[in-house]
Protein backbone atom coordinates (compact mmCIF):
# COMPACT_ATOMS: atom_id res chain seq x y z
CA UNK A 1 0.00 0.00 0.00
CA UNK A 2 1.18 3.75 -0.41
CA UNK A 3 2.68 5.91 2.26
CA UNK A 4 0.19 8.25 4.41
CA UNK A 5 1.63 11.55 5.11
CA UNK A 6 -0.33 14.25 4.58
CA UNK A 7 -3.51 14.54 1.93
CA UNK A 8 -5.63 17.50 1.06
CA UNK A 9 -9.08 16.88 -0.27
CA UNK A 10 -12.69 17.99 -0.79
CA UNK A 11 -15.24 16.92 2.38
CA UNK A 12 -18.67 14.76 1.73
CA UNK A 13 -20.70 15.35 4.67
CA UNK A 14 -22.42 11.76 5.26
CA UNK A 15 -24.42 12.65 8.44
CA UNK A 16 -25.69 9.18 8.94
CA UNK A 17 -25.05 7.39 12.29
CA UNK A 18 -24.37 3.77 12.85
CA UNK A 19 -24.03 3.25 8.70
CA UNK A 20 -22.82 -0.58 8.60
CA UNK A 21 -20.68 -2.98 5.98
CA UNK A 22 -24.05 -3.56 4.22
CA UNK A 23 -24.96 -0.35 3.59
CA UNK A 24 -21.41 0.57 2.67
CA UNK A 25 -21.15 -2.55 0.13
CA UNK A 26 -24.32 -4.89 -0.04
CA UNK A 27 -23.67 -8.34 0.29
CA UNK A 28 -24.81 -9.48 -3.19
CA UNK A 29 -21.31 -7.71 -4.33
CA UNK A 30 -19.30 -9.52 -2.07
CA UNK A 31 -18.33 -12.32 -4.57
CA UNK A 32 -15.81 -10.95 -6.32
CA UNK A 33 -12.27 -12.66 -5.46
CA UNK A 34 -9.94 -10.04 -5.66
CA UNK A 35 -9.94 -6.22 -4.33
CA UNK A 36 -10.79 -4.41 -6.81
CA UNK A 37 -14.37 -3.51 -8.41
CA UNK A 38 -16.08 -2.39 -4.91
CA UNK A 39 -15.82 0.99 -5.67
CA UNK A 40 -18.66 1.28 -8.39
CA UNK A 41 -21.41 -0.97 -5.67
CA UNK A 42 -20.23 1.62 -2.81
CA UNK A 43 -23.66 2.52 -0.84
CA UNK A 44 -25.29 0.76 -3.96
CA UNK A 45 -28.48 1.01 -2.10
CA UNK A 46 -28.67 4.60 -1.27
CA UNK A 47 -26.65 6.02 -4.41
CA UNK A 48 -29.72 3.84 -7.47
CA UNK A 49 -32.93 3.49 -7.89
CA UNK A 50 -32.53 0.90 -8.89
CA UNK A 51 -31.17 -2.70 -8.19
CA UNK A 52 -29.03 -3.01 -11.64
CA UNK A 53 -27.33 0.32 -10.44
CA UNK A 54 -28.35 2.37 -13.83
CA UNK A 55 -30.67 5.48 -12.06
CA UNK A 56 -28.77 7.54 -9.48
CA UNK A 57 -30.94 8.57 -6.76
CA UNK A 58 -30.10 12.52 -6.90
CA UNK A 59 -30.85 13.16 -3.23
CA UNK A 60 -28.33 11.02 -2.35
CA UNK A 61 -24.68 12.83 -0.84
CA UNK A 62 -22.01 11.58 -3.52
CA UNK A 63 -24.54 12.24 -6.50
CA UNK A 64 -24.44 15.63 -5.94
CA UNK A 65 -22.45 17.58 -8.11
CA UNK A 66 -20.39 19.26 -5.31
CA UNK A 67 -19.08 16.21 -4.31
CA UNK A 68 -18.03 14.66 -7.40
CA UNK A 69 -14.12 14.79 -6.53
CA UNK A 70 -14.49 14.43 -2.18
CA UNK A 71 -12.46 12.31 -0.90
CA UNK A 72 -12.40 12.74 2.78
CA UNK A 73 -15.62 11.43 4.35
CA UNK A 74 -17.15 13.32 7.82
CA UNK A 75 -19.99 10.76 9.13
CA UNK A 76 -21.00 10.22 12.48
CA UNK A 77 -20.63 7.63 15.32
CA UNK A 78 -20.00 3.77 15.21
CA UNK A 79 -19.00 4.11 11.45
CA UNK A 80 -18.66 0.31 9.86
CA UNK A 81 -20.24 -1.61 12.44
CA UNK A 82 -21.99 -4.75 11.43
CA UNK A 83 -20.10 -7.28 9.36
CA UNK A 84 -16.13 -8.11 9.29
CA UNK A 85 -16.36 -7.57 5.35
CA UNK A 86 -12.97 -6.07 4.66
CA UNK A 87 -14.85 -5.15 1.64
CA UNK A 88 -16.42 -2.11 3.20
CA UNK A 89 -13.22 -0.43 3.08
CA UNK A 90 -11.98 -0.96 -0.07
CA UNK A 91 -15.04 0.00 -1.78
CA UNK A 92 -14.63 3.11 0.02
CA UNK A 93 -11.05 3.58 -1.19
CA UNK A 94 -11.83 2.53 -4.78
CA UNK A 95 -14.46 5.01 -5.02
CA UNK A 96 -11.47 7.92 -4.09
CA UNK A 97 -11.95 8.24 -0.36
CA UNK A 98 -7.79 8.59 1.58
CA UNK A 99 -9.54 9.83 4.86
CA UNK A 100 -12.87 9.40 6.98
CA UNK A 101 -13.16 10.77 9.97
CA UNK A 102 -16.35 9.95 12.62
CA UNK A 103 -16.50 10.02 16.50
CA UNK A 104 -16.26 6.58 16.69
CA UNK A 105 -15.82 3.26 14.26
CA UNK A 106 -16.25 -0.32 14.73
CA UNK A 107 -13.14 -1.67 15.84
CA UNK A 108 -12.77 -4.63 13.17
CA UNK A 109 -13.82 -2.09 10.40
CA UNK A 110 -11.07 0.58 11.82
CA UNK A 111 -8.18 -1.97 11.52
CA UNK A 112 -8.84 -3.23 8.29
CA UNK A 113 -8.95 0.82 7.17
CA UNK A 114 -5.38 1.29 8.41
CA UNK A 115 -4.36 -2.17 6.76
CA UNK A 116 -5.18 -0.92 3.36
CA UNK A 117 -3.81 2.78 3.92
CA UNK A 118 -7.40 4.13 4.82
CA UNK A 119 -7.06 6.57 7.42
CA UNK A 120 -9.57 6.95 10.10
CA UNK A 121 -9.55 9.58 12.40
CA UNK A 122 -11.55 9.80 15.49
CA UNK A 123 -12.57 13.25 16.80
CA UNK A 124 -14.63 14.30 19.62
CA UNK A 125 -18.15 14.58 18.71
CA UNK A 126 -18.30 18.40 19.11
CA UNK A 127 -15.44 19.00 16.54
CA UNK A 128 -17.54 16.55 14.35
CA UNK A 129 -20.31 18.67 14.99
CA UNK A 130 -18.22 22.04 13.77
CA UNK A 131 -17.04 20.70 10.81
CA UNK A 132 -20.89 19.48 9.58
CA UNK A 133 -21.32 22.97 10.15
CA UNK A 134 -18.41 24.15 7.97
CA UNK A 135 -19.52 21.98 5.43
CA UNK A 136 -23.10 23.38 5.23
CA UNK A 137 -22.15 26.90 5.08
CA UNK A 138 -19.75 26.18 1.89
CA UNK A 139 -17.64 23.29 0.56
CA UNK A 140 -14.96 22.16 3.20
CA UNK A 141 -11.26 21.35 2.52
CA UNK A 142 -9.71 19.65 4.50
CA UNK A 143 -5.43 19.41 4.81
CA UNK A 144 -4.96 16.21 7.06
CA UNK A 145 -0.83 15.96 8.05
CA UNK A 146 -0.50 12.56 9.43
CA UNK A 147 3.22 13.14 10.28
CA UNK A 148 2.05 16.46 12.37
CA UNK A 149 -1.23 14.82 13.66
CA UNK A 150 -3.50 17.76 12.24
CA UNK A 151 -6.36 18.92 10.39
CA UNK A 152 -6.52 22.06 9.21
CA UNK A 153 -9.71 23.82 7.39
CA UNK A 154 -9.83 25.04 4.51
CA UNK A 155 -13.12 27.30 3.97
CA UNK A 156 -14.63 29.76 0.65
CA UNK A 157 -13.97 32.29 3.15
CA UNK A 158 -10.79 31.63 4.33
CA UNK A 159 -12.02 30.83 8.12
CA UNK A 160 -8.69 28.38 9.14
CA UNK A 161 -9.53 26.28 12.57
CA UNK A 162 -7.05 23.26 13.37
CA UNK A 163 -7.76 19.87 15.02
CA UNK A 164 -5.32 17.58 16.04
CA UNK A 165 -5.86 14.00 16.55
CA UNK A 166 -4.14 10.68 17.62
CA UNK A 167 -3.14 7.27 16.43
CA UNK A 168 -1.91 3.94 17.99
CA UNK A 169 2.00 4.06 17.39
CA UNK A 170 1.75 1.01 15.93
CA UNK A 171 -1.06 2.17 13.12
CA UNK A 172 0.53 5.37 12.74
CA UNK A 173 3.89 3.40 11.85
CA UNK A 174 2.27 1.12 9.16
CA UNK A 175 0.60 4.18 7.89
CA UNK A 176 3.43 6.35 7.19
CA UNK A 177 5.60 3.32 6.07
CA UNK A 178 3.02 2.48 3.55
CA UNK A 179 3.07 -1.61 5.15
CA UNK A 180 0.45 -3.70 6.91
CA UNK A 181 0.53 -6.06 9.20
CA UNK A 182 1.72 -9.03 6.87
CA UNK A 183 4.04 -6.61 5.66
CA UNK A 184 5.48 -5.44 9.06
CA UNK A 185 5.65 -9.48 9.63
CA UNK A 186 7.83 -9.96 6.80
CA UNK A 187 10.45 -7.04 8.00
CA UNK A 188 10.76 -9.25 10.96
CA UNK A 189 11.46 -12.69 9.16
CA UNK A 190 15.61 -12.68 10.00
CA UNK A 191 14.59 -12.56 13.55
CA UNK A 192 11.64 -15.41 13.43
CA UNK A 193 13.96 -17.66 11.46
CA UNK A 194 16.66 -17.46 14.12
CA UNK A 195 14.21 -17.96 16.84
CA UNK A 196 12.84 -20.65 15.22
CA UNK A 197 16.30 -22.17 14.55
CA UNK A 198 17.12 -21.82 18.33
CA UNK A 199 13.89 -23.76 19.34
CA UNK A 200 13.95 -27.57 21.14
CA UNK A 201 13.02 -30.11 18.31
CA UNK A 202 10.20 -31.13 19.69
CA UNK A 203 8.32 -27.72 19.54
Amino acid sequence: MEKFTAHTGLVAPLDIANVDTDQIIPKQFLQKTTRTGFGQHLFHDSRYLDNAGTQENPDFLLNKPQYQDASILLTRENFGCGSSREHAPWALEEFGFKVIMAPSFADIFYGNCINIGLLPIKLPEQQINELFSYSQHSELTLLVDLTQNTIATITANNEKHVYTFSLDSFHQYCLEQGIDSVGWTLKKLDTIKAFEANMPAWQ
